[in-house]
């Protein structure tokens, strides 16, 4: 969020760019003087016409504002070359990766603003819950916190928000590199680099979320800056090594209780 841009209005964004940190500024001032010849109505399409008709160089910065005035000040912030706040750096030549995050990232509501602000999203949501639970959406955008968070519906949702976003943005242009996903978006991941069917994807996901959700709520996962060969011997017939990340990093998993005593003696 962009100070003095109000949550659900819809921002001007300009970007700026040049072929120096000099050309910059002078875009900016030269953007300043244009701006005073717009109407207010015309603002935003200004925006959209800097990002798809002009070209693009090293030096860049974004005005994001919520109206004329801000959309001034920031210019004329950027002309001087002073601190703002404004998004800013210089291009390079680097690959663009996407991470599918895991269970724990859900909410009540996620993903319904952007369903009735871009049809791309909408699309492609609808195209994918159509494969899942039946009364998934109400669950997502309901206000009962609790039952999003309930493993069989958390991880359903999670996916359906995360491949809707990823052809959100790949229909915008943005193209990734390299796909990665952890946990649940392992398989958002899969479907998005073309490796599983959207249906099969979907079975899989709602098979998953179903066989997890039926474990005991008495469970616990503990992460441990310990190796292997000391975690060994201290596990019991309750409590299993579920993840080896690194030679000092390890997870284990089982009873809560007896999972809390050996994560006391680390």
């Amino acid at each position: 969020e962009m100070p003095g841009v109000v949550s659900g209005v819809v921002p001007i964004v300009w970007p700026v760019s040049g072929k120096s940190a000099a050309a910059l500024r002078a875009q900016a001032a030269q953007l300043r003087v244009f701006l005073d010849t717009l109407d207010d109505d015309a603002l935003t399409a200004a925006g959209r016409a800097l990002a798809t008709t002009r070209a693009v160089f090293e030096h860049r910065a974004v005005v994001i504002a919520a109206d004329r005035t801000q959309t001034a000040a920031a210019l004329d912030a950027l002309a001087a070359g002073q601190d703002t706040d404004l998004p800013h750096d210089t291009a390079r030549d680097s690959k663009l990766a996407y991470l599918f995050t895991g269970q724990g990232a859900q909410r009540p509501g996620m993903g319904r603003g952007l369903y009735e602000a871009f049809p791309a999203f909408a699309a492609a949501f609808d195209e994918v819950t159509a494969h899942l639970e039946p009364g998934l959406r109400e669950i997502m955008w309901g206000s009962d916190a609790e039952l999003l968070n309930r493993t069989q519906h958390t991880q359903p949702a999670l996916f359906a928000f995360e491949i809707a976003l990823f052809r959100l943005l790949e229909s915008w242009g943005l193209r990734p590199d390299f796909l990665a996903g952890h946990s649940i978006g392992e398989l958002a991941a899969a479907h998005a680099a073309g490796i599983l069917s959207l249906p099969d994807a979907a079975t899989l996901v709602t098979a998953r979320a179903q066989l997890m959700g039926q474990l005991p709520q008495t469970g616990a996962m503990i992460a441990l800056q310990a190796g292997e060969t000391e975690v060994l011997p201290l596990l019991t017939d309750t409590v299993s090594l579920a993840a080896i990340n690194g030679p000092n990093n390890v997870v284990i998993a089982g009873d809560h209780h007896t999972t809390l005593q050996i994560a006391a003696h680390f």
